[in-house]
């Protein structure tokens, strides 16, 4: 294995302290950056939603301190996001001298891929739902009923949503992986296909809005996903011979 395998205890509990401090640091340092765009920040996040509504409405704020902890929720998440490289390094500096060679060169694609398919399913979620899931919602909205979203809910619901999404898109990352360990093959993936199609539209259903058309757009990407994932589970899933010898 490692020689840091032998460390005591201590020492990795300080270790573990120093990383934390770090990502603690550059977590309020991307927040400071951030609330120096916060307006714009918010701006752009509310996009999907402005487009959606008629020419005069607006996003009101109920609450006299509503705006500004809004704010600081947006800076906060901008700046986690800004902060991603530093936090995903500090976490490959703790547990790197753990690991054999072969599992530190699988460690970086897999923080890469797992990075790209989150962002991936966000920026679906953003450019595609989004727009149409608001227009629903709005469709609501009467002569004698208007809709008044607030900035604090807007943000509740949105990050939400675009958490749900990238999530949702680790799918193939993680059934590749599981296939890689043995857990799952081709052949079984195959056989429950349509057991999981009910699963997503479940999922989907559960995270979603209550709309048909919110949920079906979250689980058709899941079922292309999933065909994805038997593909790097064939490409990448342990082999038959690999088992025999294990």
């Amino acid at each position: 294995m490692i020689e840091n395998e032998k460390m005591p205890f201590t020492r990795h509990l300080e270790e573990l302290r120093k990383r934390i401090v770090v990502c603690f640091i550059a977590i309020g340092i991307g927040f400071i950056i951030s609330y120096g765009f916060k307006e714009k920040i918010f701006h752009y996040l509310t996009i999907p939603l402005i487009s959606a509504m008629q020419a005069d409405d607006k996003l009101i704020f109920t609450g006299l301190p509503e705006a500004f902890f809004t704010y600081l929720k947006v800076s906060l998440l901008s700046g986690l996001m800004l902060a991603a490289p530093v936090l995903l390094y500090q976490f490959w500096l703790f547990v790197a001298p753990g690991l054999y060679d072969k599992e530190r060169k699988l460690l970086i694609p897999i923080v890469f891929l797992s990075s790209f398919f989150f962002i991936g399913g966000a920026l679906f979620g953003y450019f595609i739902v989004f727009p149409f899931g608001f227009k629903f919602f709005l469709g609501f909205a009467t002569e004698t009923i208007k809709a008044l979203p607030s900035m604090r809910e807007y943000l509740s619901f949105s990050s939400k949503l675009l958490l749900a999404f990238g999530l949702v898109f680790e799918l193939p990352l993680v059934i590749t992986f599981l296939a890689r360990l043995g857990i799952v093959t081709v052949e079984f993936l195959k056989k429950n296909r349509k057991y999981a199609l009910l699963l997503f539209f479940v999922f989907a259903a559960i995270l979603t809005p209550p709309d048909v058309v919110t949920q079906i757009m979250m689980a058709l990407p899941l079922m292309v996903l999933y065909e994805i994932s038997i593909l790097g589970a064939r490409v990448f899933g342990k082999k038959s011979s690999q088992k025999v010898d294990t």
